[in-house]
């Protein structure tokens, strides 16, 4: 089999390949494919080259695309990272102040944007904050977050 592949495919098919897998990439939009198609067209033009065999050839283009593949998923694929249910969720999150806060005592926030699937939140302060003052998060403890005002 090998001996029969060796012979018949030659240096066009993989740039046939190669340009298969770049129209199919057009047709997807997930950049996988192009890596492959690239890399095909790589090793036609190696084989057109250096004259190589069907197994080099086979190894240089599995090699490529696995390359290529690692390349799109640690430096290029977007990471989808979500925060939700961590201590140090969204800090920058800007609420109001519904309930007077006084140090060791329990006041309410609305905030801006949902902290942890919810917009009103139990707050807590270590000075005294009054109604309406526009507060962000500094800490959150449980069921608990502990706001200062925006200006501090």
């Amino acid at each position: 089999m090998i001996t029969f592949l060796n012979e018949t495919v030659l240096w066009w098919h993989w740039i046939v390949l190669g340009i298969i897998l770049l129209i199919a990439e057009m047709s997807t939009g997930t950049f996988i494919l192009l890596g492959m198609g690239i890399a095909a067209v790589i090793t036609g033009g190696m084989d057109w080259l250096a004259q190589t065999s069907f197994t080099t050839e086979l190894f240089v283009w599995t090699t490529l695309s696995l390359l290529s593949l690692a390349a799109w998923y640690r430096w290029i694929k977007t990471k989808t990272v979500t925060l939700s249910g961590q201590s140090n969720y969204r800090f920058d999150t800007v609420g109001t102040v519904t309930k007077e806060i006084k140090p060791h005592s329990r006041g309410k926030v609305v905030f801006d944007t949902p902290v942890l699937g919810n917009t009103t939140w139990h707050a807590t302060s270590k000075i005294d904050i009054p109604l309406s003052t526009r507060v962000k998060i500094i800490e959150v403890n449980g069921q608990l977050i502990e706001v200062t005002p925006v200006n501090s």
